[in-house]
């Protein structure tokens, strides 16, 4: 087993449903990644995003959850961390940077996204983050299909 092979801490990613967060637990994973592995290719797959309430849930406190996929911008970091997430990744943000100027571009994206999320904390009427639960958001239903 992984967990007997180092005493590192083991961040199982992938994860897209409350009972794998639960095997998880068991098999002594120090925290969790939701994750859909790139599911924007596979057609149907649920989105990070969506999973993550339930595996908050089936994991209640007891290990860190990180949410990788699909953040962009601020309002996608208060959304992750309103449902869960104690952090996320922020990978396609470090690469457009490095795309763009190297080194010191995925420094300005980095420092851009701090000051996206002073601010989008504060116009959300929020000044900490550890204000932040689910009862910050508001799910806003798809209108039902029209004809033309």
């Amino acid at each position: 087993m992984l967990r007997d092979q180092t005493r590192l801490p083991i961040l199982l990613k992938g994860i897209l449903h409350p009972d794998d967060a639960r095997r998880a637990l068991d098999a002594g994973m120090d925290g969790v990644v939701v994750s859909n592995h790139g599911g924007r290719q596979v057609e149907g797959a649920i989105a990070s995003l969506d999973a993550l309430p339930a595996i908050t849930e089936a994991v209640q406190g007891r290990i860190p959850i990180l949410l990788d996929s699909g953040i962009r911008c601020a309002a996608d970091v208060l959304k992750a961390t309103a449902l869960g997430a104690r952090a996320v990744l922020l990978g396609r943000l470090y690469m457009w940077g490095l795309a763009l100027g190297g080194e010191a571009g995925v420094r300005e994206v980095l420092r851009n996204m701090l000051a996206d999320l002073d601010l989008t904390l504060g116009l959300s009427g929020y000044t900490s983050f550890t204000q932040l639960n689910p009862s910050a958001l508001v799910r806003v239903q798809a209108e039902s299909a029209r004809s033309f």
